[in-house]
């Protein structure tokens, strides 16, 4: 059975987790005050509702508590509402519950009423594009928890031809290789200890921030 879940707030950040999450098979519902968004929406969710989420009366009608999960994407410019959503989304017994803050005082107050996690978009593309930036080799990371990150990096001309053993990644940068994309295939397969690393390939690793920083210098 697919996962439902509810997005509430369709701003830039909104309707691109409405998208996404719908284009790997999610039912999402998706509400919003501002109809022109809603109608966006409905192009690609399972449903899109045209509503006030700080009307207790009428957020009850969505049963949150029936949801796998509850976002509250409400954007910068209405605080207070998001606050009063997340605050009601707990009340009706929302499973899991995550809110989006535009600040730390507002992060402060959402952890108060009750969201079980909360995310700021802004700050999270800010740091990403950082290492991206910092790191070229980087493709794309994802936070694991406070300082571990999954990581997808090209493979280094110093290690083609090599494999883990040799390299000994663990030891030398604290970096453990998860995965591999094979050049050419564009599928994952399981790391073979033995065997030679290839010019096209993408490792996935898991490590520090620091890590990454102690393999690209190192490597």
């Amino acid at each position: 059975m697919p996962q439902q879940i509810l997005i509430i707030g369709l701003g830039q950040f909104g309707m691109a987790l409405a998208r996404t999450l719908s284009e790997k098979g999610v039912e999402v519902l998706a509400v919003d005050p501002l109809k022109h968004l809603v109608e966006e929406a409905a192009v690609f969710v399972t449903e899109a509702l045209t509503m006030d989420a700080t009307d207790e009366i009428e957020l009850a009608r969505l049963h949150p508590r029936k949801r796998d999960a509850v976002v509250c994407a409400i954007g910068d410019d209405s605080k207070e509402s998001s606050i009063i959503c997340t605050a009601l989304l707990r009340q009706m017994g929302a499973p899991y519950i995550v809110a989006r803050a535009n600040d730390k005082l507002h992060q402060r107050i959402l952890q108060l009423v009750g969201a079980h996690q909360i995310i700021n978009p802004e700050q999270e593309f800010g740091k990403r594009f950082a290492n991206r930036l910092l790191y070229r080799h980087v493709i794309a990371d994802t936070a694991l928890g406070e300082d571990l990150l999954l990581t997808e990096i090209r493979i280094q001309p110093s290690m083609v031809g090599k494999n883990l053993i040799e390299l000994a990644l663990p030891k030398r940068f604290g970096v453990t290789v998860a995965a591999i994309r094979r050049g050419g295939t564009g599928k994952f397969v399981q790391p073979t200890p033995t065997e030679p690393m290839r010019e096209e390939d993408h490792l996935m690793i898991v490590s520090s921030e620091a890590g990454i920083a102690r393999l690209v210098k190192g490597v």
